[in-house]
């Protein structure tokens, strides 16, 4: 295999890891899981990513790289009052929703009447308050937050996708350097797949599995598929959802969260220089495959770091690694000036974390902006 394509998926799925790892693990706070259930959340989502890449890419010789659902870590880390097994219940569901979108064609129809503009403002309302509550925090780290918010603005310049990547190593080297914590004294045990008995409850499947599934559709899926279309690749819809789908249903019995297509990451491995056959490119899947399946057993070391670290450190780090899925998610919320009033009831009521009847924000801000977008169309109606 050529070094080029090893060099590639090494920095893509490094590129993945380090920009939002920190997340997945505040996810896993927010639900209340342990850290033995922790640990197998990483285990698991690595894998899954792992045996969904090179399943995909071996099938379809097309260079299929997959993610975690960013903004779905972003989602449960904003709930509250949900056990670990109900979280559990609701990746399954998240997961089987997945993949009958790839099945059957109609509720892929359904799901494609969502707005463009109501999708993104709902995954804008998930992203916002992350981002605004690690750039308030930058302010109690004095030098050191102005440090990281320079190293990321200075890298993005040159290279948007190693941003976040600089500004982790940043984080890492101040907060473990000379005048900072401790590094743990640890001998991590090696990860092991915990089970979880999943706890179906309605208002869980409607607050987080069906708010999951949609902004894992909208935030990630069609993007990557978006970036394989530009890449000059014909994407394989129905297989990658099918794939991932299952896949997560599996890996939500041992903690793990959805995963996706790739859309930024999946970009470093499409390129020419990857390998100037494009057909022969499709390998690069296989080694992001075993990069992600290293990443995966190394999870409890990384885990006693990122644990060790300053929380606030952590803190600015999610927010900074939020700001360009938040970017991308204003952009289209507010493409359309027929969604803009409905998209904005939509992302000021998922960002205000308002729960009724057990149910997510996230639920009630996509009803509101649907509700009234459909009063609106009706009105217009009326009046021609």
């Amino acid at each position: 295999m050529r070094l080029s394509i090893i060099g590639a998926a090494l920095v893509a799925a490094l590129v993945g890891y380090g920009s939002t790892v920190a997340l997945v693990l505040a996810a896993a706070q927010s639900v209340g899981a342990t850290q033995a259930q922790t640990a197998s959340w990483l285990l698991a989502v690595c894998l899954a990513k792992a045996v969904g890449s090179a399943l995909l890419s071996w099938r379809t010789r097309v260079p299929v790289v997959l993610a975690w659902s960013t903004p779905g870590a972003a989602l449960i880390a904003a709930s509250s009052g949900i056990t670990m097994a109900q979280t559990v219940g609701a990746f399954v569901v998240a997961g089987g929703l997945i993949a009958l979108t790839g099945a059957l064609r109609p509720l892929g129809r359904m799901v494609a009447q969502i707005p463009d503009g109501i999708a993104a403002a709902m995954l804008a309302g998930v992203l916002l308050p992350f981002c605004l509550k690690g750039l308030a925090v930058s302010s109690s780290l004095g030098a050191f937050g102005f440090m990281l918010l320079a190293i990321f603005a200075l890298v993005r310049r040159a290279n948007p996708g190693l941003a976040v990547l600089a500004a982790l190593g940043a984080g890492l080297i101040l907060a473990f350097g000379p005048g900072g914590v401790a590094l743990p004294a640890f001998a991590p045990p090696h990860p092991i797949l915990t089970f979880i008995a999943p706890d179906l409850r309605l208002d869980v499947v409607i607050g987080l599995a069906l708010p999951l599934y949609l902004v894992t559709m909208a935030g990630q899926n069609l993007p990557g598929f978006a970036t394989l279309r530009a890449a000059g690749y014909q994407p394989p819809v129905g297989q990658a959802l099918q794939t991932t789908g299952v896949l997560s249903a599996i890996s939500g019995l041992f903690g793990a969260h959805t995963i996706s297509m790739a859309a930024i990451t999946a970009a470093i491995c499409l390129g020419d220089d990857v390998h100037p056959d494009r057909d022969e490119r499709w390998k690069v899947g296989l080694a992001y495959a075993a990069v992600w399946g290293l990443l995966g057993i190394a999870g409890p070391w990384v885990m006693a770091v990122l644990h060790a670290m300053p929380a606030d450190i952590v803190t600015l780090l999610v927010g900074i690694a939020l700001l360009g899925p938040l970017t991308g998610a204003l952009t289209n919320a507010y493409a359309t000036a027929e969604t803009r009033f409905p998209a904005t009831v939509t992302l000021t009521l998922t960002a205000s974390g308002l729960g009724i009847a057990g149910i997510g924000a996230a639920f009630w801000g996509l009803l509101a902006g649907l509700s009234l977008l459909a009063l609106d169309q009706a009105a217009k109606a009326l009046r021609r």
